[in-house]
């Protein structure tokens, strides 16, 4: 595979790769630095990818993995999910107020949540993947990826419920 098939091949899904890292790691720097880690891994198995069932899900893997091993190698201090994509057009002000104080909310529960809850949240409900492709890249069943998802709206949702219900918790 020559450098311009590379390129279109990894082309459609390294957006993904980047936003991953960015996620796990929270400085755009480090995530830029991530991706391009990872680009030049499968650059050099670029004879090898077309093997691969699912070359994006590998991606992904190696990504996800590369991630880990910086947080762990004590080089980021801390895990943050950001989402800062979350815009709604027409509201109010007051709504704007309100809907920006319930994100800050649910961005602290779902920092409060298992590291495996954080990353299937993430690829499911941020980065749309299928259960299957979720399922591959961690290395899970699509049964424990579903039971994970659901427990983690679910603390989400009564966390969310209480503070709107009962004030600030």
């Amino acid at each position: 595979m020559n450098q311009i098939e590379f390129i279109n091949h990894v082309k459609p899904f390294k957006d993904k790769m980047f936003r991953l890292a960015k996620r796990l790691l929270v400085s755009t720097e480090e995530a830029e630095d991530a991706t391009q880690e990872v680009l030049v891994k499968l650059w050099n198995k670029n004879n090898v990818l077309n093997d691969f069932g699912s070359t994006e899900a590998y991606a992904m893997t190696i990504t996800k993995n590369y991630c880990l091993d910086v947080l762990k190698s004590k080089r980021a201090t801390n895990l943050q999910i950001v989402h800062n994509n979350y815009v709604e057009n027409g509201a109010s002000l007051q709504q704007k107020v309100e809907d920006n104080d319930s994100w800050s909310w649910v961005e602290k529960w779902i920092n409060d949540l298992p590291e495996q809850q954080k990353l299937i949240i993430q690829m499911r409900d941020v980065e749309q993947y299928e259960f299957e492709e979720i399922a591959k890249i961690l290395e899970m069943s699509e049964a424990t990826i579903r039971v994970a998802l659901s427990r983690a709206r679910k603390t989400i949702r009564e966390k969310l419920t209480n503070t709107h219900n009962y004030g600030i918790q």
